[in-house]
């Protein structure tokens, strides 16, 4: 696969992003022309809107109202139609970050040596995963108390184990660092990279990506493709990927 072929593989990419997003929702919505998830985790990201299809904004309009306290945002992304972000503003809408999607041929994804003192294994289906949701919940800023949640979340979500893979970055024993893949529509979509702040600067959140990369590789998987936080697209960079399109997101004051 070469470069020119990520063009093609963009409906791909983001079907996996949906795919992934959506196996957090409690009520198990399906991808529609308008594609909502709600976790019940009082965390921004784990609630939102991913896609509006044209004409279908005054019906994202009310199920928006559903998440009730719940924090959360709108993605707009290329799978929405192209006004959304203006009628988004429009509406009173804030934007509040925007996420490059990166990606690139997997076999042109660099590997990288795993650093001293780390281990880095797969999570069991049958596994407990309180240790897992522990190393990934400070960085991306899930408060303490609503931890137990998503350990329930996590046991819940529609894909594991069959096409979604946990690894985990163990020091001395402990759980510093997390990655999954996402199989799905020949994308191998890495998603929860995360290290803890005292462990970062050593290569550990590479190391982790790489090895959701090579399991990707593994199964056959001909693209890896993520959404790259302002801290993790350099690494991600040095890996090989590349932007291929953005989400901006959006929410209310």
């Amino acid at each position: 696969m070469t470069s020119l072929d990520l063009a093609p593989s963009m409906a791909s990419q983001l079907r996996n992003c949906r795919r992934y997003w959506l196996g957090y929702d409690s009520d198990n919505r399906a991808d529609g022309k308008v594609s909502l998830y709600r976790s019940g985790v009082r965390h921004g990201q784990l609630n939102g809107i991913l896609r509006v299809t044209a004409g279908r904004f005054p019906e994202a309009l009310a199920p928006s109202e559903s998440f009730g306290a719940l924090p959360w945002i709108w993605w707009v992304g290329p799978d929405s139609y192209p006004g959304l972000a203006g009628d988004l503003l429009g509406a009173g809408a804030v934007e509040v970050g925007r996420l490059p999607v990166m990606a690139a041929p997997i076999d042109e994804v660099t590997d990288v040596d795993v650093p001293p003192g780390l281990t880095i294994e797969q999570v069991p289906a049958s596994g407990s995963l309180e240790a897992w949701v522990d190393a990934y919940a400070t960085p991306l800023g899930v408060e303490p108390d609503q931890r137990s949640a998503a350990v329930l979340m996590e046991a819940g979500h529609r894909e594991a184990p069959q096409h979604l893979i946990r690894f985990a970055g163990r020091v001395d024993g402990r759980v510093v660092a997390t990655s999954a893949l996402l199989d799905n529509d020949g994308v191998a979509g890495i998603y929860v990279v995360a290290t803890q702040e005292s462990y970062r600067r050593r290569g550990i959140g590479a190391a982790l990506t790489a090895a959701a990369v090579a399991e990707g590789r593994r199964r056959g998987l001909p693209l890896a493709s993520l959404q790259a936080t302002a801290m993790g697209r350099p690494v991600y960079e040095r890996l090989g990927l590349r932007p291929v399109a953005e989400y901006r997101l959006f929410t209310y004051s």
